[in-house]
């Protein structure tokens, strides 16, 4: 791992990400459990098994063997770099074992192996992709405390005389972060910031990063940057035969196709959110968020419709709407009244937007009546 080195893609996010679906999402439990096992192997992860409890014991014991023999090899080749050699053979041997804890999925052994790597890295850059590992591990091991700590570590480093890719990549970190604490605002800012300048490949594909910065944008950006920074993105539309569900959830919320909306939103559900471990625990904030959004979005074009008018619109019944709308008014996110014997929705967008106006001009009234009193107190003095 060089200065100017390109980050090794350890642990293999997608391994636990499979193994999510495995045990959660009964429609990809095969291709996931094919390419779980094939990935495994391949990268050797002896002690991620252990971890999960598998009941692969001679798999676990064929890759034990072999991570011994890889590590004796360090050892051996770290004992020479410290006999006959200097401080950047040492230096590259530890992080070159380090990274291989780290890719086989041993927490315990690869955090300790890297702060000895950082140790004796004298790099700047090098130093930044360690602690970058680490917060890998932590979104692996869905360890939240060893992310933020890390993340904030790298953001130090950086800010100290680090180049711009790696302040580029930290920022794909960040945004990965705060969507699994469900900030979908500040991960949108972030992801969408990154679009140009995407290189963060040990930490998912390009046309991943684009259905993430997308799916955030949903909750996380208003209609106006909807069009501007996801409809009418270059990089975005490069890739949009790849993401045709996130597509059509932005472009059908964007013109008002409020049926068509909530058929994609219902796919997006299904495809994007709860096959995900880092989204699955927030897809019904997400849902709900992007409800409220296109009924909002709805609701500004008008002073009342009817629940029957609501309802064809979004391609539901009146049941639902009126559910679902009560809902949201009772807990104060829709300002609106629903009359339930005419059927008729009133919403109060215009009552709020003038209340402004009527404070000021209460208190334009108020300085002219003060002026006025002045005026006929020296009159009447």
């Amino acid at each position: 791992m060089a200065d100017d080195g390109v980050p090794l893609p350890y642990p293999n996010l997608k391994v636990s990400t499979w193994y999510y679906q495995i045990n959660n999402v009964d429609r990809l439990k095969e291709d996931a459990s094919t390419s779980f096992w094939k990935a495994v192997e391949e990268d050797e992860m002896a002690p991620y098994l252990k971890s999960i409890s598998s009941d692969k014991t001679d798999l676990i014991n064929t890759l034990e063997k072999k991570n011994n023999e890889k590590l004796e090899e360090f050892e051996k080749k770290l004992k020479d770099a410290e006999e006959n050699q200097g401080d950047s053979e040492i230096s590259e041997t530890l992080r070159e074992k380090a990274m291989y804890l780290t890719r086989i999925g041993d927490k315990e052994r690869a955090i300790p192996a890297i702060e000895n790597a950082l140790e004796k890295t004298a790099g700047l850059g090098a130093r930044i992709d360690l602690v970058l590992a680490i917060v890998r591990i932590g979104l692996f091991v869905q360890d939240t405390q060893l992310v933020i700590t890390n993340i904030t570590r790298a953001n130090d480093l950086i800010d100290s005389g680090g180049d711009w890719d790696r302040r580029n990549r930290l920022k794909v970190y960040r945004a990965v972060h705060h969507l699994s604490i469900r900030d979908f605002k500040e991960a949108a800012e972030l992801l969408i910031d990154s679009l140009s300048t995407f290189t963060a490949t040990e930490l998912m594909e390009y046309e991943d990063f684009v259905a993430l910065t997308v799916l955030a944008a949903g909750v996380g950006c208003d209609r106006k940057g909807i069009k501007s920074k996801i409809l009418a993105s270059s990089e975005i539309k490069g890739t949009v035969t790849s993401i045709p569900q996130l597509q059509k959830m932005t472009e059908s919320l964007y013109k008002s196709n409020y049926a068509d909306f909530f058929v994609a939103l219902a796919e997006v559900e299904q495809i994007y959110l709860l096959t995900n471990p880092l989204l699955a625990p927030h897809a019904k904030f997400y849902i709900r968020e992007m409800r409220i959004k296109s009924y909002s979005q709805l609701l500004e074009s008008y002073r009342s419709l009817t629940l029957e008018r609501m309802a064809k619109t979004f391609g539901v019944s009146e049941a639902f709407i009126d559910r679902d709308l009560s809902r949201f008014i009772s807990s104060g996110r829709l300002n609106c009244t629903i009359d339930k014997v005419s059927g008729i929705i009133t919403t109060q967008k215009l009552e709020n937007q003038n209340k402004g106006m009527v404070y000021e001009q209460v208190l334009k009234q108020g300085d002219i009546l003060l002026s006025d009193i002045q005026k006929l107190h020296r009159v009447v003095g």
